[in-house]
């Protein structure tokens, strides 16, 4: 018997998810010391410091096992934001509690909705579990949520939303996701996912867990990896109604987030200073951004998020590879059926200043 025999059926056909190329690896292959990563959409300006030395002074204790239950870190973020402890599920990143969610709503019976261009997660656990995925064409880069009401079939259980949407940065107000919620079956789970909800809340009404009081049947999750500077740490929490929390921490892996993970997090929430300033550096270096790619001629998408997509039409290949060579890595968006488009994430002011003129010479 085959092996492929044996597997399950629904990841035959999957291709692993690829991220940003590691700024170490390009070094190594071109020989150079001084490469920029702009793919990953993480914060430039890294990690508060005051987590990271609160870090420091536990790595001795490494030998124990971490809170399973994140009791800290949970009492935090329920303080912070006035909501349920019991309602808290903590992830090893927020792609964790996509796993936990899908894993907890859809069997391969089901079916689960999503847009096009929406974040490459969320077809490939759809389909991991069997399920039937339902992929909604986009308007204007963004989620058509009248089209993603009428795509509703008898045995869909689960959609997912992201606001704002990555890779495109497209922003729905908390009205439209209301009015979404308000015609949709409460029998039919909805993730709101806010990876980047500090970004898009620094300029905009946002929605906020208020929201889960009249719909119970969302869940909002948010990360630590992208505005908090704790990619590396892979930590992230999802909010819902405490029935549904008690299903996903069903699903949830033992001892899931590790014991620096929880600790970094619990310091960098309340650390307001750092958080404001890595807010305030992407609002300002987007807008130079956006304007130095517009100067050069590049159509780009208004984006509520810490990155920026611009159209290269039929060069985006090979403006791609000739940043790389320059040691500047962005991201090729084909793995999100957008071939014309590169990501560029918003840097610290010298880098977005290499990233432009490089982008120029090649231009």
């Amino acid at each position: 018997m085959k092996l492929e025999d044996l597997v399950n059926k629904g990841i035959l056909d999957l291709s692993p998810y690829k991220p940003g190329k590691p700024i170490e690896d390009l070094e190594r292959e071109l020989g150079i010391t001084n490469a920029i990563k702009l793919a990953s959409n993480e914060n430039p300006l890294g990690p508060s410091p005051l987590a990271i030395d609160a870090v420091k002074k536990i790595l001795n204790d490494t030998h124990r096992y971490p809170d399973g239950n994140a009791l800290r870190l949970k009492e935090c973020l329920s303080n912070k934001f006035k909501v349920n402890i019991n309602c808290i599920t903590i992830g090893n990143g927020s792609n964790d509690l996509i796993e936990f969610i899908a894993r907890s709503f859809l069997s391969d019976k089901d079916s689960a909705i999503y847009s096009e261009h929406a974040f490459a997660v969320y077809p490939l656990v759809v389909q991991a579990l069997g399920a039937e995925g339902i992929e909604v064409p986009a308007r204007d880069y963004g989620h058509d949520l009248e089209a993603m009401k009428k795509a509703v079939q008898d045995n869909t259980k689960l959609v997912f939303i992201a606001n704002p949407n990555n890779p495109t940065g497209s922003f729905l107000s908390p009205k439209e996701i209301e009015s979404f919620l308000d015609d949709l079956d409460r029998n039919i789970i909805v993730l709101l996912d806010q990876a980047y909800f500090d970004y898009s809340s620094y300029n905009n009404e946002d929605v906020g867990f208020k929201l889960l009081d009249k719909y119970p049947n969302l869940i909002i999750s948010r990360s630590f990896s992208k505005a908090y500077g704790l990619a590396g740490f892979r930590i992230g929490y999802s909010v819902s109604s405490h029935e549904i929390a008690n299903f996903l921490n069903r699903v949830r892996q033992p001892f899931n987030a590790n014991s620096l993970a929880l600790l970094a997090a619990e310091v960098a929430l309340l650390d307001d200073k750092h958080l404001k300033k890595s807010l305030e550096i992407n609002f300002d270096q987007k807008i130079y951004l956006m304007k130095g790619l517009n100067d050069l001629g590049y159509d780009c998408i208004p984006s509520e998020g810490n990155f920026i997509s611009f159209n290269c039409n039929d060069n985006s290949q090979q403006l791609f590879e000739g940043l790389l060579n320059e040691g500047v890595i962005v991201r090729a968006l084909g793995v999100y059926k957008m071939p014309n488009h590169l990501r560029v994430t918003i840097g610290l002011p010298q880098e977005n200043e290499i990233f432009l003129e490089k982008l120029s010479k090649l231009t």
